[in-house]
């Protein structure tokens, strides 16, 4: 057993709930007035991270959760056996450009992976970029990058101390030296080479004020051009929209490099315009493609003026177009890969190896079909379990492509697939610390409140016995049209050696059934996310997988929501509670950074509509007083910027001040991490072990 050493029942004393002594938090007689509604908010201090007395609040939060942690005697223990896991092999799938191959790789356990390059596919790797020299505590991360036609220079972007906001470096391939060109303040964007590799394209915002990069409200998105060899002040101006300032706007060159394709959306609503430059031509202007904002739209790619667009226009889970400029009238397009006749969606295409690559979404796990350039499917890829299949990148004269694989106990492989013979082949596979012919997942249909059928996942050992004493943590999202589909995570497979039960429920405001099932999970339609994962507990505890006292839920940013909502809503149903980087002030979520994006998936505040819709889930506000909260760890990283730590903070706040009963309430704030993206290693395996303790405490586990 993996666990061996750890043999040991709870004492006494530490299975005993004695409620921590939390530190004493200001409260301050504010209240806001919403349509005639007064709503206190007596901890808004605590917006103000930059504030010495907030600074001070979270180092003595921080002091008493880990007093409290540190005297659970297996976190140590799980931490070894976590570190071990996590100790195997990660690469990326590779891509090519000019006969030069490029992938991420982490031998184990550095902080972060680091980018390599090979002369040819069996070429001998070598490091193109170390973000481990880059700090000292490994939080600067690569979060972007784009390789020129030729593949002789790079754009890459950093990130320090996991905020969203990205600086743009251009380093050449062969000497490994950075050129002097630099681009600060871009956020929410990637970059894209001209052909001729004279320049790229990104997308930035203007400098925030002094004391706002973490908070502050972020919007009129610019796409700019920058000339390879000149100062950022030099950028051209490629486009802006000043009458929607709160439109996102990203560009891209097709692979030919005729046509720059710029997509606007507002906010995280997935309804987007397309715009078009003819680089053929110097001085054409930026025109429309389609400019309505009535559906989603995505160029996949091009074949001289057509292009290929994958949309949810009159098919709600979504189709291939062929449209032309000029011919862009819904009547004018041509169908190359229509909307499936069942539930599946068509989750994405690469057009690729001079064929369609389509990735087909079946009750959230993957099918792959390709297809030639009218359409027809030719074939389709056989893939090793019921998992999720991701990549087949490339350009349209590529004979190869790879991919990944991957299932809960499937550690992500990557395969090469041959166009010309048809078959793929491994290419990298993990070798972890574990024998995955010892667990088995199965796919449940639950219903929910409304008798919706609701998906889920559940992963265990072989043999477990149903008798409603199974430690089980039920994980959830449910928004903003992400979908949930298999993926292998070593640090879980820690969880189920300890005779956990992992269930992942696929939740309305998901994408896993197209927009139908999204758009059943938003604005008023909020609650049925929360019902649906309420329902999966329930049913988790009425098909005796597991009990209340034996059931953790866990879900991170919208994820967090809906542990909040429904910790607030059903405290009797939960034996435990991980909300993580959550929203959890949503009166005020829009007034924060990227904040008033997510407005398309939650409403507003603003609006009557909208209060009277989030005044009745909102976890911060439904608190009450004299109520008793399953023992509660929320987590958050004072350097996120999109999800401001503000949110936890007042969560944490209010429930240990409303608290009834002795479970604890506490809060672990990381300190020089963010969101969650470029997180180095050792943070996250810390951060992990402490969740599994904190459990192992409150679910009264035997770990062996």
């Amino acid at each position: 057993m993996r666990f061996a050493p750890m043999v040991l029942a709870l004492s006494t004393a530490l299975s005993a709930q004695t409620p921590p002594a939390y530190p004493q938090t200001r409260k301050d007689a504010v209240v806001d007035d919403y349509f005639g509604t007064k709503v206190p908010d007596p901890y808004r201090w605590l917006e103000d991270d930059n504030s010495a007395e907030t600074k001070a609040w979270v180092e003595a939060q921080n002091k008493v959760t880990f007093g409290y942690l540190e005297q659970i005697p297996e976190r140590q223990a799980i931490l070894a056996r976590l570190t071990k896991l996590y100790d195997y092999e990660k690469y990326s799938a590779p891509f090519q450009q000019g006969g030069r191959y490029f992938f991420t790789y982490n031998k184990g356990l550095e902080p972060q992976a680091k980018l390599y390059w090979t002369q040819g596919l069996k070429g001998e790797p070598k490091v193109l970029l170390d973000p481990n020299t880059l700090s000292k505590d490994g939080t600067v991360a690569l979060a972007g990058l784009s390789v020129t036609h030729d593949g002789t220079r790079i754009a890459y972007a950093l990130a320090e101390a996991g905020s969203d906001w990205i600086t743009w470096h251009v380093r050449d391939v062969a000497s490994g030296k950075d050129l002097p060109d630099l681009i600060r303040w871009s956020k929410a964007s990637g970059a894209s080479w001209r052909r001729d590799g004279s320049g790229f394209y990104y997308s930035r915002y203007d400098a925030p004020k002094p004391g706002d990069a973490l908070k502050g409200i972020n919007q009129n998105h610019q796409v700019f051009f920058h000339k390879l060899g000149t100062s950022q002040a030099e950028d051209v101006l490629v486009y802006k929209r000043a009458d929607h300032p709160d439109w996102y706007l990203g560009a891209n060159v097709t692979d030919d490099g005729r046509w720059l394709v710029i997509s606007a959306g507002k906010g995280t609503d997935p309804k987007t315009s397309l715009f078009i430059q003819d680089l053929s031509k110097p001085g054409t202007k930026v025109v429309p493609l389609l400019e309505a904002m009535d559906a989603s739209y995505a160029v996949i790619g091009n074949d001289k003026d057509t292009f290929f667009v994958l949309t949810d226009k009159d098919a709600p889970r979504y189709r291939l177009v062929a449209i032309r400029p000029g011919h862009a009238q819904p009547a004018q397009w041509k169908t190359l890969i229509a909307e499936a006749k069942g539930r599946d969606v068509l989750d994405g295409v690469s057009f690729v190896g001079h064929q369609f690559v389509a990735n087909w979404m079946h009750d959230a796990h993957t099918r792959i079909t390709f297809h030639d350039l009218k359409g027809r499917e030719a074939g389709e890829l056989k893939l090793p379990a019921l998992g999720t299949a991701s990549g087949f990148g490339g350009e349209r004269g590529d004979k190869e492509t790879f991919y990944a694989f991957t299932s809960f106990t499937y550690p992500s492989a990557i395969y090469r697939y041959d166009f010309r013979t048809r078959k793929s082949e491994v290419f990298r596979a993990p070798k972890v610390d574990f024998d995955p012919a010892a667990y088995e997942t199965k796919q449940v249909f639950y219903p929910s409140k409304d008798g919706t059928k609701i998906p889920m996942f559940l992963t265990y050992k072989k043999g477990l016995k149903l008798d409603g004493t199974n430690p089980t943590l039920l994980y959830g999202y449910g928004g903003f049209n992400i979908s949930l589909t298999p993926s292998f995570s070593s640090t879980r497979v820690a969880w189920l050696e300890m005779g956990g039960v992992y269930a992942m429920a696929n939740l309305r405001g998901g994408g896993e059934y197209g927009m139908d099932w999204y758009h059943a999970g938003r604005l008023q339609n909020k609650q049925n996310v929360f019902d649906d994962f309420i329902a999966a507990a329930e049913w988790l505890i009425r098909e005796k997988y597991t009990s209340t006292p034996k059931l953790a839920i866990q879900g991170g940013s919208n994820g967090g929501l809906l542990v909040g909502a429904c910790e607030t809503q059903r405290p009797d149903l939960f034996g435990a509670c991980l909300p993580a980087v959550g929203v959890m002030d949503m009166l005020r979520f829009h007034l924060f950074t990227l904040g008033w994006g997510w407005k398309s998936d939650y409403g507003s505040s603003e609006t009557k509509e909208g209060f009277d819709t989030l005044i009745k889930y909102s976890p911060l506000q439904n608190i009450k007083p004299g109520v008793k909260y399953p023992p509660t760890l929320i987590t958050t990283s004072d350097h996120d910027d999109r999800v401001v730590p503000a949110h936890s903070f007042k969560f944490a706040a209010t429930m240990q001040a409303d608290q009834a009963g002795p479970a604890p309430i506490l809060i672990r704030i990381e300190t020089r991490a963010g969101h969650g993206a470029g997180k180095p290693t050792d943070k996250i395996l810390a951060e992990i072990a402490d969740e599994y303790a904190f459990l192992v405490k409150n679910l009264h586990m035997t770990v062996r």
